[in-house]
């Protein structure tokens, strides 16, 4: 018997990077309605209840986050497993796995049979966002100075799926944007 032709997925289909080997993950971002994301390395708000969101949220998966991200945040968050992104050769961090590629922290967080969110910062969204199931978009209500954004969005690709709205300190609704190309 002969190899049937739907037969050569198998082996080839690594080869080239398509959307059908990219694993599946989400984007938990905040930004102000200006776009900030962050000034520097810090986030500049405090807003009540949002980090007990970003919690519940990222509970038990693994947070892939770039370099920077990792430091103003200090420490692996508990109940979930760190991967960082970083172009530095030599960079270590008690508690983290260190990548130095986008496709490699992916690859690995895959591995876990965890949920997988990318949580920042501002190269790390624009690189991931187009290929992201799932967005949890959290809007601040207000505008704030700030030198990283979030990239524009939502693209076409996306329709929003849900929407809840907080008040608290500062106001905020959090968005949930879910892809096209989810199954």
């Amino acid at each position: 018997h002969g190899a049937h032709p739907q037969d050569r997925t198998g082996p080839t289909r690594h080869r080239h990077r398509g959307a059908n080997v990219t694993p599946s993950y989400a984007i938990v971002a905040a930004r102000s309605r200006n776009q900030v994301i962050g000034r520097d390395a810090d986030i500049p708000w405090t807003v009540k209840g949002e980090q007990a969101l970003f919690k519940k949220i990222t509970m038990n998966g693994c947070l892939i986050m770039g370099r920077r991200t990792f430091e103003s945040i200090g420490r692996p968050l508990p109940g979930r497993l760190t991967l960082i992104v970083t172009r530095q050769a030599q960079y270590t961090q008690p508690g983290c796995r260190v990548f130095h590629s986008i496709e490699a922290a992916l690859d690995d967080a895959q591995q876990t049979e965890r949920p997988i969110f990318v949580i920042g910062g501002g190269e790390l969204y624009a690189a991931t966002l187009a290929n992201a199931r799932r967005v949890h978009l959290t809007t601040i209500d207000l505008e704030v100075a700030g030198n990283v954004f979030f990239p524009n969005f939502p693209t076409p690709a996306f329709k929003l799926t849900h929407r809840q709205h907080f008040e608290s300190n500062h106001n905020y609704t959090c968005l949930l944007y879910t892809s096209d190309a989810a199954d």
